[in-house]
């Protein structure tokens, strides 16, 4: 029979064993002398990420605080050693000349357990490389001028929604339309579906995404946990989709793949180029490349991909775009008129070289995606042990290395007064002389967006249908200063964005 005190005595025999096997865990960056953050028991560095600080926060944090003092800093993700790489020439290294090293963004799947995980974002090594050869052409510049016509579908239904909720002037939450705008969009263009949230604001398809996109303190530590130990992840059986999302989104393009084929339904859509490969290996329609085919489950996985790739990043980049406008009156004209001067040229129209030729436009959005990147950290996973260039460090196979983003694009030695929205910043002779790595919204590299025309192509044709015919201005609900949505994996204003938006005449 075990006393009382014996069990507390094995109780606390247990804490002192837990105690310093953190220790020993939590010792790795110092052993080796690299300057680091210290680490709380358990979770290491991550505890506040989810509940008290959006991720990019956490990074900033480390980035100031370690800039000027190494090219990198360690840090732990629970008990996982990882490293944030600072400097600009290490960083391009890592993405471009080191690209071999580090060709894995560290993102976890399980084909065993949910076949829709293995999408292009999260596989690596040959699998990557492989599906990476089979997508790219379906994202070539041709293939954005046949797919625009669907998003000016789109594009007009959501114009219309504005006219009838604003009437001549409205408080709105417009990052709820722009939202709903983006489903309607990527559902179209990916899943073939014409999901009508514009109409209907809680159709399946978005509450869905909306869940998808969740990221509680929780889910965070599991994610972390799951990107750190893969193998042992997947051992365990983690899922990182809910499996109800992941059910939903394949039994869409199952259903719709069967419909396309029993009815020899064609349409103009990245469905439709998708199913081309699955047929055929390649999008010629003629030449059968058996090794180049796509399975039904690789389908369902970059339909996903192109849907949370597209959906919250081109909405809050919208977002993001129109609360400076709204704070920029003078951008905003300046926007305004070249939306309307360049539609001029093109019968009033919204035509694919109509969008390319919105300069100023595009000075707007990419200065948005410099202050407010969707997503704030680039993630790599080291493949080999890499001598890291110009220092005694050696960094272990297996090892995380993230990239912050946000924090890069918004440190003053980069960008003068980096608060201060100017899209003067990239005019061609601006951006001329930026290092390469102090922009990096996308990435760089092989593993660069493969959808970066689509983001953008969608988000110039939303922004040119609401400045063309509204005038956006702040109110008392907009926010002053932004706070960042927490528990979302992309950089979002908590709480929504309230904007006014009144007519103005075309």
């Amino acid at each position: 029979m075990i006393l009382w005190s014996d069990a507390a005595l094995i109780f606390g025999g247990f804490v002192i064993l837990l105690y310093f096997f953190f220790k020993r865990k939590f010792s790795y960056w110092a052993e080796l002398g690299v300057p680091y953050a210290e680490p709380s028991i358990p979770w290491g560095n991550i505890g506040q990420v989810g509940s008290k600080l959006h991720s990019t926060e956490l990074f900033q944090e480390f980035y100031k605080r370690f800039k000027g003092k190494a090219p990198f800093m360690g840090f732990y993700a629970t008990i996982a050693p990882q490293v944030l790489v600072i400097d600009l020439n290490l960083i391009q290294t890592i993405l471009i000349k080191d690209f071999h090293y580090f060709h894995d963004r560290a993102r976890y799947y399980n084909l065993k357990d949910d076949p829709i995980s293995g999408t292009l974002f999260n596989i690596d090594g040959e699998k990557w490389r492989t599906l990476r050869a089979k997508i790219s052409p379906t994202f070539t510049s041709g293939k954005m001028k046949m797919m625009l016509p669907t998003v000016i579908d789109v594009a007009q239904n959501f114009h219309k929604t504005l006219f009838e909720k604003i009437g001549d002037k409205a408080e709105i939450e417009i990052k709820d339309y722009l939202s709903r705008f983006s489903t309607d969009v990527i559902g179209s263009c990916a899943f073939g579906l014409d999901c009508n949230s514009l109409k209907d604001p809680n159709v399946k398809f978005r509450i869905y995404g909306d869940k998808a996109f969740g990221m509680s303190w929780w889910k965070n530590i599991k994610l972390n946990f799951a990107q750190s130990y893969m193998e042992l992840a997947r051992k365990l059986h983690i899922l990182l989709i809910d499996k109800d999302v992941s059910d939903f989104y394949r039994g869409v393009v199952f259903d719709t793949v069967k419909y396309r084929e029993e009815n020899e339904v064609k349409r103009s859509d990245f469905l439709n180029l998708l199913m081309q490969i699955k047929d055929h290996g390649n999008l010629d329609g003629n030449t059968v490349d058996t090794e180049g085919k796509l399975t039904l489950d690789e389908i369902a996985a970059m339909s996903l991909a192109f849907f949370l790739a597209g959906y919250e990043t081109s909405s809050t980049t919208m977002t993001f775009a129109l609360y400076e406008m709204a704070k920029h009156p003078e951008i905003q004209e300046k926007a305004r008129r070249n939306v309307v001067q360049t539609l001029a040229k093109h019968n009033g129209e919204i035509t694919y070289e109509a969008a390319m030729q919105m300069t100023y436009l595009d000075q707007v959005i990419n200065e948005t995606l410099r202050k407010y990147p969707a997503v704030g950290n680039l993630a790599r996973r080291i493949t080999q042990d890499y001598q890291v260039p110009g220092t005694k460090f050696v960094l272990k196979k297996y090892i995380n290395v993230i990239i912050p983003v946000h924090a890069i694009q918004n440190d003053p030695d980069i960008y003068e007064n980096p608060d201060k929205f100017d899209p003067e910043r990239f005019s061609v002779e601006n951006s001329k002389n930026r290092h390469s790595a102090a922009f990096l919204p996308f990435g760089d590299g092989p593993r660069n967006c493969v959808g970066l025309r689509f983001g953008m192509m969608q988000v110039r044709v939303g922004l040119a249908t609401v400045l063309r015919s509204f005038n956006i201005g702040t109110c008392s609900r907009t926010p002053d200063p932004i706070v960042l949505q927490k528990d979302s994996f992309t950089m979002s204003p908590e709480g929504g964005m309230w904007l006014t938006l009144r007519r103005v005449s075309e």
